[in-house]
């Protein structure tokens, strides 16, 4: 099974991983790729308004992420020439992204700017990003993956026609289960029972991925049974007594529907000293975040993970963004954020190809192109004709015509491609406390 990419973008992108290697570029060589045979664009710039979380007590490491991926596709289109002539730039504001008050200033802020597009990592309060990119009218690319961002959006696409975004976070738990079963199936893994266990966040987000696992459970047809689900809030830091809880009546599988990196990394080196024997353990999302494996360290071995936008590592494309990415910023395998590096490159590409051929200053005609023109970028097919790409293999059952729901287990110190099968690395290994 192999994914269609577009043979152009790869071949950028093994260029400039070859030349970044080269010139052993850092965050700091603008330089890196500037060896293009294109020459350098003169025109008016045309400015990506990024509202990213610098110093609010959450969202800095994805946004950190997600700055990087759009740095390096501009940096790259940039090199090729820009857009007809002109360079693309990015213009950066600080965003609480947890109050209304700091999501709306920050929109407005760049709006008032004249930007020609917004790109964010995500808001925890989508409502009030919506509502101020709605006014301006600007693409919004967002990687908000919450359920009601798109219902909203989707109730009234005159107004919100400017919002594109990734799949939905109910699908994490639908995605879940199917994994669950396939990797059952499979003969990988012969869970102990099949009660699946949830420890579920504080937020509205964890609350919607939890239903969307209890109910694929219930459709399972009896193949897997609810077990017990226990709540927890943010800052959580002692994890003895979920862990207990989950020693007294034991799952077959445990989702910790959290998504904060480091907070998953203290419950990895709590639970790895005093595990749940067999269990299949997935923790939702955050191990994408490098502080997760900086740490967790050797505890952090055998733990599952998984995402709706990420980076794989078995296509050529795949693994020359990987070294692209890796050689601009300085980092390898271990401290590379897995998601919103690869998801806001991808998007800053799906604006330059709508630039390409519509006027910037034209929002509705430049929305519209987004929507009629899908990309295949490095987290796959992209496209934006219902707003929100669809997810493969979960709705689209063509890896062609989907963004990939990845799965991940640590393995060697590093996260390890174990899902779906075209796009597997290794098999699931069992962890130590299954042995």
């Amino acid at each position: 099974m192999i994914r269609s990419k577009t043979s152009i973008r790869v071949a950028s992108l093994a260029a400039a991983a070859a030349l970044l290697a080269a010139c052993g570029g850092g965050s700091g060589d603008a330089s890196a790729t500037g060896a293009a045979t294109a020459a350098a664009p003169t025109g008016e710039p045309i400015v990506i308004g990024a509202p990213f979380a610098q110093s609010g007590p959450a969202g800095i490491a994805d946004h950190k992420d997600c700055w990087n991926g759009t740095d390096l596709a501009i940096e790259e289109i940039n090199n090729a020439g820009g857009v007809n002539g002109r360079p693309l730039e990015l213009s950066v504001t600080d965003i609480d992204i947890l109050t209304p008050e700091g999501i709306t200033a920050a929109f407005q802020k760049l709006a008032a700017e004249k930007v020609s597009a917004i790109q964010s990592a995500f808001v925890i309060i989508p409502p009030p990003a919506l509502d101020a990119a709605a006014a301006y009218g600007a693409p919004y690319m967002s990687g908000d993956t919450n359920i009601d961002a798109q219902k909203l959006a989707t109730a009234d696409t005159a107004k919100y026609g400017n919002y594109f975004t990734d799949p939905a976070e109910t699908y994490y738990g639908s995605g879940f289960v199917t994994f669950l079963t396939q990797l059952s199936d499979s003969g990988s893994w012969t869970p102990s029972n099949n009660k699946v266990d949830i420890i579920r966040g504080d937020t509205a987000y964890n609350k919607n991925i939890a239903d969307a696992t209890e109910a694929a459970i219930a459709a399972s047809g009896g193949k897997w049974e609810l077990g017990q689900i226990i709540d927890i809030t943010a800052g959580t830091k002692d994890w003895g007594p979920v862990i207990a809880k989950l020693q007294a009546n034991p799952a077959g599988a445990i989702m910790v529907d959290h998504w904060i990196g480091a907070e998953l990394a203290s419950f990895s080196q709590q639970f790895a000293g005093d595990p749940v024997a067999d269990s299949l353990v997935y923790l939702q999302y955050g191990p994408s975040q490098p502080e997760f494996l900086q740490i967790a360290g050797a505890a952090a071995e055998g733990f599952v993970w998984g995402t709706v936008i990420g980076v794989g590592n078995t296509s050529d494309q795949d693994k020359a963004f990987r070294a692209a990415y890796q050689a601009k910023f300085g980092v390898d395998d271990v401290s590379m954020g897995m998601v919103y590096t690869g998801w806001c490159y991808d998007t800053v590409n799906v604006l330059a190809n709508a630039w390409k051929n519509v006027d910037p200053a034209d929002f509705a005609a430049v929305n519209e192109y987004i929507k009629a023109n899908p990309y295949d970028g490095v987290t796959g097919h992209l496209d934006f004709s219902k707003q929100a790409v669809l997810i493969y293999p979960t709705v689209e059952t063509d890896p062609a015509k989907g963004v990939t729901h990845y799965f991940y287990q640590v393995q060697g110190g590093r996260h390890t491609t174990i899902a779906p099968d075209g796009d597997a690395e290794a098999a699931f290994v069992k962890p130590a406390w299954m042995q």
